[in-house]
């Protein structure tokens, strides 16, 4: 008898594994969402892209305007010193090996031969001094890493100026982030806000509404896009010129959400909530705000992660044409006019670095829209 006592007082005393504690919307999307592996390391990427644009100069080890040594290659990276110096062997720390030219001609081209330099390795170190540049305000000569004795470090060569990729890359991820970021959000302010309206009002001004629609969609939009960014100067201002550019973008961006808004408001209007709601005497802006809104913004959300990369592939056509940003900007479109013949391109292969940052952007957040995706869906 005292032992099934004993028994009974400890299953009693077990703690109950399963939470009894509600979980908000929030909290249940987030849990499906880390079991995701695409979209977390989507999500980690964008953060990464995000805090680099932040504090470009930070980042940049190299001032993304000072010329140097035209189309140099990037230099060496090893933890390995060959010789038999006082710096030979391995090293903890990464070390750098600057591309010069040698006495030797390369047998097709006649051009001197280019190799590292092993014989002056250079250690790698972080927060190391550099170039002086202003962030939020102070001035500062310390980057995220550079060369102990502050020589150049040119991790992914220089372009036809002299100018290092490497460094421009970051600082130009100011410039394409900002257009993606300023003309999602536009084009999903409006569009979120014309799809609702005209999804809820109905009748006649949706029909015609949806007209106005179908012909912005008609539009061609590239050759509308090449046509209307040729009607700015090119002695515009740049804020002006970028100011056109993301207006262009978000004038012909925002019909297609607003159409997928749109048939999500017509399906919800006609759901019991929304009828119990308009019995009970809610206004219009009630039912929009507190019922509608919040539904459709699961597929907003993932119509924003995977527009952006849309945005910046766009950016970098136009730019790559030089219809997007104009010099002394810096964006990822314009660094690609340097690869613009096929000679550049066979001799000097790293000037097309530009290009890893547009995939990388683009990878991240699709991967982060596909994440969302699933996570999102009650389904």
């Amino acid at each position: 008898m005292s032992q099934d006592l004993s028994q009974t007082e400890t299953a009693d005393s077990r703690v109950s594994t399963v939470s009894t504690v509600s979980q908000s919307y929030a909290s249940l999307v987030w849990r499906r969402f880390r079991r995701s592996v695409p979209g977390m390391m989507g999500l980690s990427l964008v953060v990464i892209l995000l805090l680099s644009a932040i504090f470009a100069p930070f980042v940049a080890p190299m001032d993304p305007n000072a010329a140097g040594t035209a189309f140099a290659p990037p230099d060496r990276i090893r933890f390995h010193v060959p010789g038999d110096g006082p710096e030979a062997g391995w090293r903890l720390t990464p070390v750098s090996f600057p591309m010069v030219e040698s006495d030797e001609l390369d047998p097709v081209t006649f051009q001197p031969l280019i190799g590292p330099d092993y014989e002056n390795p250079r250690a790698i170190v972080l927060f190391a001094k550099g170039w002086d540049y202003r962030l939020f305000g102070l001035k500062m000569n310390r980057h995220l890493f550079g060369t102990s004795d502050g020589s150049p470090l040119h991790l992914l060569g220089t372009d036809k100026l002299g100018r290092d990729i490497f460094s421009r890359g970051i600082i130009g991820s100011r410039i394409t982030l900002s257009i993606a970021l300023i003309s999602i959000s536009l084009i999903t302010m409006i569009g979120t806000l014309m799809g609702i309206t005209s999804g809820y009002i109905g009748g006649r001004f949706d029909m015609l509404f949806q007209r106005f629609v179908e012909i912005v969609l008609a539009f061609p939009q590239l050759p509308l896009y090449l046509a209307l960014t040729t009607l700015i100067p090119v002695t515009a201002p740049s804020g002006l010129f970028l100011t056109f550019v993301i207006t262009v973008i978000v004038g012909l961006g925002w019909a297609q959400l607003s159409r997928e808004v749109r048939s999500k408001t017509l399906s919800m209007r006609q759901l019991d909530y929304v009828r119990a709601a308009l019995a009970i005497g809610a206004s219009d802006r009630r039912i929009i705000t507190r019922h509608i809104l919040p539904n459709v913004m699961s597929h907003v959300i993932v119509s924003v992660t995977l527009g952006i990369p849309a945005i910046v592939l766009l950016e970098s056509f136009l730019g790559f044409l030089g219809f997007a940003v104009k010099p002394p900007l810096i964006s990822w479109g314009l660094m690609l006019q340097d690869s613009g013949t096929f000679s550049v391109i066979g001799s000097y292969p790293w000037i097309l670095s530009p290009v890893g940052f547009v995939l990388a952007t683009v990878f991240a957040f699709n991967a982060l829209g596909d994440g969302l995706r699933d996570a999102i869906d009650p389904y």
